[in-house]
């Protein structure tokens, strides 16, 4: 008899494998349930996976890529061949993104723990004003910080700023709030989200994406200041804290080199060598290059490592099942589909939904980082740092009270997408080089 803990994968598993029978008895080039490619079928349910079971992620990822792969491998192949060569071919395609994403996410997570431990995070609450206006700033600072360190990094520390400076009462709407700072913060920025650095890894130009800016600084206003009046009613904030922090320079000064390192190559790669920059992984070892520069200055934390790995596979499998979707199925690009996502990816993971649309092409790319980016911030665990945060704050875990006392992030981000699409227009763009040179 399965554990509680093995159960789910088992059946996620074997609801797999009836869909996959089912596909084979039906023939063909191109499977079909319902009108609807088994491939996609698959795929939905892997996604409904990882929303149903946090607990085990990881597992359901591994599971959905093992099945969508032999799925391919025994019955439709792939654009570079039939059976196990093809399966070769597509990840001998594939390997420098995914490599670039594995080495990224493993530095960033190090680099994540040099940012707090510079002291900054402790040092700003100084300067916070003491009513509900503190509050707003302190969601302006998460912004920022998530502009250029991962967005689920820049909600943790939010949300260990605003433990300290509301007495560890903080508010559910200012929780999704801190998780929504986060990702707006990391949708302009090919530095701040996972999905703006797929994008950049796979050719996008920094500047197509920081058009999203515009929509998500809209909205961050828009949640922002009820948010922090909620929170200033249910506890005010509490100043003087850390009063005699300093903060710790030299760290400083390793956060500024490792992303120098990730931004001046990917842009002296991609103008000098284009040719090369799908060729091997050297935004990711970079960033590593100047990791390991800097062991004598400061130690990094290494133990964050094997934790992080778990969560970065997961992330890789999801980008991988992506990778083998026949995207010349779906529904035509249009700011309609960039806004329907941004809500798809509140209940599913963006990761996925930002790889199908990177090799469907025809996006407007600052519109599709501010949808995928922001979206999911509409419930709890439609984002990394949302999930992160509510492990901090288990009262999170509730979607009836995170769209209760969290309506208004929901709102800013429709808001902000229209203001986006009327200052600044939808201009569609072709798929990707690498993305394109993947599927050829």
């Amino acid at each position: 008899m399965l554990s509680k803990q093995r159960w789910p994968q088992a059946g996620l598993g074997l609801v797999m494998m009836v869909v996959s029978c089912m596909a084979m008895a039906s023939g063909g080039e191109a499977p079909q349930v319902a009108g609807i490619p088994v491939d996609f079928i698959l795929f939905a349910l892997t996604l409904l996976g990882v929303a149903l079971f946090h607990d085990h992620t990881l597992k359901v990822g591994l599971t959905g890529l093992v099945t969508i792969s032999l799925y391919k491998v025994l019955i439709t192949g792939f654009h570079t061949g039939e059976g196990l060569a093809g399966l070769a071919g597509h990840f001998a395609h594939e390997w420098v993104t995914l490599a670039n994403l594995f080495l990224l996410l493993m530095g960033f997570a190090l680099l994540a723990r040099h940012f707090e431990k510079t002291r900054i995070p402790v040092i700003l609450p100084r300067y916070l004003p003491d009513d509900w206006k503190g509050g707003f700033v302190l969601l302006v600072m998460v912004f920022v910080i998530s502009s250029f360190l991962d967005n689920i990094a820049a909600a943790l520390i939010g949300g260990a700023m605003a433990h300290s400076l509301f007495r560890a009462k903080v508010h559910v709407g200012y929780l999704a709030a801190i998780v929504a700072a986060s990702n707006a913060g990391g949708a302009g920025s090919v530095v701040g989200d996972t999905t703006t650095t797929m994008m950049w890894i796979a050719g996008i130009s920094p500047v197509d994406v920081l058009e999203a800016f515009v929509g998500s600084g809209v909205a961050l206003v828009l949640f922002g200041i009820p948010a922090a009046r909620v929170q200033q009613k249910y506890s005010p904030i509490l100043k003087g804290a850390h009063e005699h922090t300093h903060a710790d320079w030299p760290r400083i000064g390793i956060v500024a080199l490792i992303l120098a390192a990730a931004v001046a190559t990917n842009v002296v790669v991609n103008m000098n060598y284009p040719e090369k920059a799908d060729s091997f992984p050297f935004l990711g070892l970079s960033v590593w290059g100047a990791i390991l520069v800097t062991v004598a200055v400061r130690r990094p934390d290494w133990e964050v490592l094997p934790e992080n790995l778990k969560g970065t596979v997961f992330l890789l499998s999801l980008v991988s099942c992506a990778s083998m979707m026949p995207v010349e199925k779906l529904p035509a690009a249009s700011w309609q589909t960039a806004m329907g996502l941004g809500f798809v990816s509140a209940v599913f993971d963006n990761i996925p939904l930002t790889a199908l649309a990177l090799k469907q092409g025809g996006y407007d790319w600052g519109f599709l980082a501010y949808a995928v980016g922001f979206g999911g911030s509409m419930l709890w665990f439609g984002s990394s740092a949302g999930v992160a945060l509510a492990s901090m704050f288990p009262e999170a875990k509730s979607v009836g009270n995170w769209l209760r006392h969290g309506w208004f992030v929901a709102a800013a981000y429709v808001v902000g997408f229209l203001v986006m699409l009327a200052l600044v227009g939808w201009h569609p763009h072709e798929a990707v080089k690498a993305v394109a040179a993947a599927v050829q």
